[in-house]
């Protein structure tokens, strides 16, 4: 793979680590939220945000991997 394109991937990759941190943060947030409201169960919304994340990491597996 050229240069350019290696540099390209690396931009890709370092910008969806900062979109999974983000929604990791933005998961515990709906946890905690739950959590002072009394809930017992995992919110929907921290379920929905932790699959995208799973679907974020996986990108950044497969991106990591291009040679």
């Amino acid at each position: 793979m050229p240069a350019s394109q290696d540099e390209s991937i690396n931009d890709i990759v370092s910008r969806l680590e900062s979109i999974s941190e983000e929604i990791a943060d933005k998961a515990l947030d709906a946890l905690k939220s739950a959590h002072r409201e009394g809930a017992v169960k995992r919110p929907e919304t921290e379920r929905q945000l932790m699959t995208a994340r799973r679907a974020i990491e996986k990108a950044i597996g497969v991106l990591t991997r291009l040679d």
